[in-house]
């Protein structure tokens, strides 16, 4: 109906805008009743921290019309009938075809995009006026089968005294499911194939030093019970939940940047589209800084080039990626056997 629908105040940089929600009712979690109001709410209260770490930047927009148990599809153009404070840019994807993506510049963008039935949002680690060359390194530590939140901790803790051997520095966020993310921000004087080549670097240091419990094995069948170390990540049009964006999971929870004090007691699960809000009114925002010091990922580009000379080479890229130079046979090994 025409009618159903209110108009939500969202303050921001340029003040304040008025967003029309329709259907605010509609229920988005049905486990929770979390309607799609509550997430246009959600982000007008955490609307300056989500733009400080997602802001400025390529996004994608997962978005479900009919709520988390219905049908989802991404949005990578900027939808129709966009108001004119939300922008786009023009990136270059794998396939070395260019189109605009979004760009969220202030909290009503977010708000709008809820609008539009988002529920995550996939921001690239790239700035928007030079797409090309990320600004932050991201490593995604993801459990395998056997394996749980708990197991990611130790990997993590790790990886960020690895990074700091680099000359990173390095923060963390719970993934909104069962693993972490580590970013580290760096001067965006490297395009894409490089950081990912800096990301390898610090996964096999980081495997070496714990090869019991975390592996780069691309394949699934070799990871064992071990923490994979996603370098696929760090490629281009490769994407993972932005901080303070919600998850499409029952429990409506949220990718959630913690202190690294915090990291031994986090419970992920409490960390949700309704406990946020309080959080960050209560315990403020822990990525606050990020980006103020960056660094460079030149010490990790020469353990890579250390790595080639001792005979460890390039691994696999993801299928729907054009054959890479240096890329071995993208077949399981089980299979690569049996030929």
């Amino acid at each position: 109906m025409a009618g159903d629908a209110v108009v939500i105040t969202v303050p921001g940089p340029h003040g304040d805008r008025e967003v029309r929600i329709s259907s605010p009712g509609r229920v988005l979690w049905p486990q929770l009743g979390i309607t799609k109001l509550d997430l246009a709410n959600y982000f007008v209260a955490v609307g300056d921290a989500f733009v400080r770490a997602n802001g400025d930047r390529p996004v994608s927009l997962q978005r479900f019309p009919d709520g988390i148990d219905g049908e989802q599809f991404f949005s990578k153009n900027p939808p129709r009938g966009a108001p004119d404070y939300v922008r786009s840019v023009m990136v270059v994807y794998p396939s070395a075809r260019s189109h605009p993506q979004l760009v969220i510049d202030e909290p009503a963008a977010a708000v709008w995009a809820v609008q539009m039935n988002t529920v995550v949002f996939h921001p690239w680690p790239s700035r928007a006026e030079d797409s090309d060359n990320p600004d932050q390194l991201r490593i995604d530590l993801d459990p395998q089968p056997g394996t749980d939140f708990g197991d990611a901790i130790p990997a993590a803790v790790e990886l960020r005294a690895v990074l700091r051997e680099a000359g990173l520095e390095a923060f963390i966020k719970t993934s909104g499911n069962r693993g972490l993310h580590v970013f580290a921000p760096i001067e965006p004087t490297h395009e894409f194939l490089e950081v990912r080549h800096a990301v390898i670097a610090a996964a096999r240091e980081l495997e070496r030093r714990m090869p019991e419990k975390v592996t780069t094995a691309w394949w699934k069948e070799e990871r064992g019970e071990r923490i994979f170390v996603d370098f696929n990540q760090a490629n281009r049009d490769r994407t993972m939940a932005g901080a303070y964006s919600p998850r499409a999971l029952a429990h409506a929870p949220v990718a959630t940047p913690i202190a690294w004090e915090e990291l031994a007691t986090t419970d992920p699960r409490t960390h949700t589209v309704l406990t946020i809000p309080e959080r960050l009114a209560t315990v403020g925002d822990p990525w606050e800084s990020f980006g103020e010091k960056p660094g460079t990922i030149d010490v990790l580009l020469d353990w890579w080039q250390r790595d080639l000379d001792d005979g460890l080479g390039e691994l696999p890229f993801p299928p729907d990626y054009p054959k890479m130079p240096g890329e071995p046979p993208r077949v399981q090994p089980s299979r690569a056997k049996k030929v």
